[in-house]
């Protein structure tokens, strides 16, 4: 490899990271409001098969950079949708236990 596709690689790579951790962002903006209405579970649950199948395609390829990046993406989407899951409000489940309380 030239040294321009050496640097290439390293921004990328590095550029992947920090795609990868942005989903903390979300998470920050979540706990601080106190819930995740309005946070849609199925964007974040497709992305997370995407992550999946980019981590399976790496594996077999054996591409450190893949492998490493979607680790961190997988690893972070599903503590995403976790938090997601963890601060939706249930209106339903409210309501009831808002009656019990007059």
């Amino acid at each position: 490899m030239s040294a321009a596709s050496d640097q290439i690689a390293v921004i990328a790579g590095s550029w992947g990271v920090l795609m990868a951790i942005a989903p903390l962002l979300q998470i920050r903006a979540i706990v601080s409001r106190g819930h995740s209405d309005g946070v849609s579970t199925g964007h974040i649950g497709v992305l997370c098969v995407g992550f999946v199948l980019w981590l399976a395609y790496g594996i077999s390829i054996a591409s450190t950079p893949l492998v490493v990046t979607n680790v961190v993406a997988l690893t972070t989407g599903t503590a995403t949708l976790a938090v997601i899951v963890r601060y939706r409000r249930h209106p339903d489940i409210e309501a009831v236990a808002g009656k019990g309380d007059s």
